[in-house]
Order: C-alpha cells, then structure tokens, then sequence
C-alpha cells in the first residue's frame, strides 16, 4: 500500500559514541581495521532501527560508513591527493585545507555499494542513498589539473553515474544528490550545473533526487544565513531549469527558514522532500509546528507529492535530539495525513 506524505531524512545521522566522536563533522574513527568494518555495520544497524522506530518510512544507511558526506566518497578516486592540500573559500562561506586533483579522476572500484548491499539485506522498506553532487564535489577541492569547473564536474558526473548504476544494482530505491552549492552559484548551475547532474542520473530507472539545503547547523552556515535578508530566493534562480530536469525529487530547506513558500510553486509536478526539521537548533519541534510546514507547503506541492523530511543532515547533533526531531517529523506527517483523509 503506498503511503500519503512518506517521511524521511536528508541523510546523515548522528554516529555512536564507541564509532567517532559525537557531534563532530570529520571526526576521526575511533576503530581500526576490522574493528573498524564490524563497527560501522553494527551502527548502520543502529541507525536503521532508530529510523524504524520513530516511523521513518524511507530509510537510509545515517552516512554511519562516512566521515563526510563529500570526501569520504573522494577518498576513493585516483586523480586526487589527500596529502598535497590548499586552502579554498567552500560555497564563499568559508575557508578549509582541502585536497588537490593531480590527475585524471576516475573510480577504480565502488565506493558505497557493499554498504548499499548490507542495508537491503536488513530492510524490507524502501531505501534512499546519498552521494555528492557534481558541484558540490568540485567546490570541496583545489583542482591543479582540469583547470576547470566544469571539466572537472563533467568527469565527476561520469564517475557519480557509475556508482550510482551499481546503488541501483544494490537494491536502492531512491539516489540523491546533494548539492548545497546550487544554492550560491546560480549561474554555474543553470549554464552546466543541472546537466552534469542528469548526467549521474543518466540511464537510472530507479527514482532521483537533489538535496538543496542551505547547510549543516554548523557556524559558518548559520553566520551566511544572516547576510541572506528577510527572504531567502536561492531557490528562485534554479528552480525553472530544475523543473524541467530529469531529476524526479527535489529536497529543499523550509521549516524554520526565510525561504517563500510559494517558490515551491516554479517547481509544481515533481516530488518535493519538504524539510520540516530545523537541523540548526537542539530544540525538538512540536508535531504541530511540523505540520504547520507541511500545510504551508500543501498549498504549492500536490499531496501525493509531498515528502516531510530533515532540512539537512543531522551529524552534528546529539542522538537524543535527533531521535526526538525524527519523532516530531513522523507525527506531525500523521497529522496532516489525518486531516488530508478526512
């Protein structure tokens, strides 16, 4: 039986003390070799059992094999050194000693798929994998090689679209893109931006889907939010291509952000992931004020379209209160599916 206004999340969830240190983005692994193997599968199971047991419909692996939503994928390519580093400006944001491509970038085995492989042997429902988008993927790295934006997202296109054939392989229902970089280079986006993303889509026939958020809860991004006025239009300036895009969901930030609603309106016929979790504050939302968002988003977003979900992902908080926001998010969806019955 298909469910009204399935819930979700972004992607990330907090990791178990025994794995990294909590609370922490790039925390070290505090498990080594096979330990380390056991561990991340053991959290991965911990993972999927809160999701389940807070009502979660559609299920993801938590990023519990991850440091990093981007560069553990990185981690993975020849063509980039991890040794050899510079300092780039990240989304205009802020600054990070990132990694540098040297070479011609290509993927030598998968990355995520045995981990795509062991959550579908522990789960009947349906399930969602993230990986890095194109853009965002070239905004985490000094590039000494291609010399080019766009060269280089074409490449890592390539490379997303073979990962993402062998997720699909693997059982996974939904792929998602993160791309919070469409939020800030909007020419970019529109010039080249969402056709290196429907090249990593190219040939799926599982669905698809783009994270936009405006960032973790992280200071960098809640100090950026600031400069942003009383309206947050990001949106605006790539929804009209994105509309017309292969991508079938697009997940975006609203709860508790400047972003109008009716924006949601320039995007009408694709499945939205409606965000309805603030990941930037400890404070655990009432039922109602999750659907409170999602009505607000009812009047843009057809019902059977709608997917209440996370703004972003939620590693940076505690595991309490990501627990009790995944909590909050179900039973707010089940409030509007009571009222969208009636």
């Amino acid at each position: 039986m298909k469910i009204l206004l399935p819930t979700s999340t972004a992607g990330s969830l907090p990791k178990p003390s025994w794995l990294a240190q909590p609370e922490t983005l790039w925390s070290p692994w505090k498990l080594q070799d096979q330990e380390l193997i056991d561990g991340k599968q053991d959290a991965l199971r911990l993972s999927l059992q809160e999701q389940i047991e807070t009502g979660i419909d559609i299920v993801g692996d938590g990023e519990q094999s991850r440091q990093h939503f981007v560069t553990t994928f990185i981690e993975h390519l020849e063509g980039v050194d991890f040794a050899k580093r510079e300092t780039v400006r990240i989304r205009d944001r802020y600054d990070a000693s990132v990694p540098t491509v040297v070479g011609a970038v290509s993927r030598p085995k998968p990355v995520f798929v045995e981990d795509a492989k062991f959550l579908r042997t522990q789960t009947k429902q349906p399930i969602k994998w993230a990986l890095p988008g194109p853009m965002t993927m070239i905004d985490t790295l000094y590039d000494a090689h291609y010399k080019s934006r766009e060269k280089l997202a074409w490449e890592f296109a390539k490379i997303l679209n073979q990962e993402a054939k062998e997720l699909e392989a693997a059982g996974v229902d939904i792929i998602q893109f993160d791309e919070p970089a469409f939020n800030v280079f909007f020419d970019e986006v529109n010039d080249w931006g969402i056709a290196t993303l429907e090249k990593a889509v190219e040939g799926l026939k599982c669905e698809t889907a783009v994270h936009i958020c405006y960032g973790y809860g992280i200071k960098a991004n809640t100090e950026w939010k600031k400069t942003l006025g009383s309206e947050w239009r990001q949106y605006e300036e790539i929804f009209p291509k994105l509309q017309k895009s292969a991508i079938d969901i697009i997940s975006l930030e609203c709860h508790n952000s400047r972003v109008p609603m009716e924006l949601l309106e320039l995007v009408r016929g694709k499945k939205i992931m409606v965000g309805a979790i603030d990941v930037a504050t400890n404070t655990i939302e009432t039922p109602e004020e999750v659907a409170n968002t999602l009505r607000k988003a009812l009047k843009f977003v057809d019902a059977d379209k709608l997917c209440p979900c996370t703004n972003c992902g939620m590693a940076p908080l505690s595991r309490q209160v990501a627990r009790g926001k995944l909590k909050a998010l179900t039973a707010g969806a089940e409030i509007v599916r009571r009222e969208l019955s009636i």
